[in-house]
């Protein structure tokens, strides 16, 4: 009856383990871009239904740790880019390569609108086979139907290490709006991605 009654209660306390881990929230997922300038490509996604958080930083590097002096400076080989924790459960993948496209010029190699130089290229920096398969499918789809004739030079490939960009620059947009838009103004980014997707809704 002892033994009994110790398998029930380990039972018990099994089931709690279980249900307390199905409580723990949903399985998240990583996706990593680069389309220039880092502030500019937080806001397109910060605001999705399904996105958890989106972090600047720097990747596709072979420093550690790089400091943003360094990455501007263009000799450590990483990206600016953004990192985005989202729910899959509530956005795809697919709708987020969708609104990657749809913020950058895809047309030019090594830079971005005035940005100019490696780490200001354009890239999808895949976490898995099946975002490998996304990207490149999305690229294709991209290719057949795309509104400009330029061609499609953004990179796909593996994601590497991330490292999040200094305080200051996590959502620029938000700490510094009147900054922020000045300088999307002038880098002439929504003039630029106009011509190339059209008028905005």
């Amino acid at each position: 009856m002892k033994t009994l009654t110790t398998l029930l209660l380990l039972a018990a306390v099994l089931a709690g383990f279980s249900t307390g881990a199905a409580a723990a929230g949903p399985k998240l997922e990583t996706a990593t871009f680069a389309g220039g300038c880092f502030w500019c490509m937080v806001h397109p996604f910060d605001e999705l239904p399904g996105v958890v958080s989106v972090v600047s930083g720097y990747t596709g590097g072979h420093v550690k740790n790089p400091t943003y002096e360094q990455v501007s400076a263009g000799w450590t080989g990483h990206a600016e880019s953004v990192q985005i924790t989202f729910d899959p459960a509530k956005i795809g993948y697919r709708k987020l390569l969708e609104v990657y496209w749809h913020n950058i010029d895809p047309t030019v190699k090594d830079r971005q609108f005035c940005d100019v130089g490696h780490q200001y290229r354009s890239a999808i920096f895949y976490h898995g086979e099946a975002q490998r398969r996304e990207a490149e499918e999305s690229k294709r789809e991209l290719m057949r139907t795309k509104p400009f004739k330029g061609e499609i030079v953004t990179e796909i490939t593996p994601a590497g290490p991330f490292y999040p960009a200094e305080e200051y620059h996590q959502n620029y947009y938000r700490k510094n709006p009147i900054r922020y838009h000045f300088y999307r103004y002038r880098c002439g980014r929504d003039q630029r991605l106009e011509e190339l997707w059209g008028k905005r809704n």
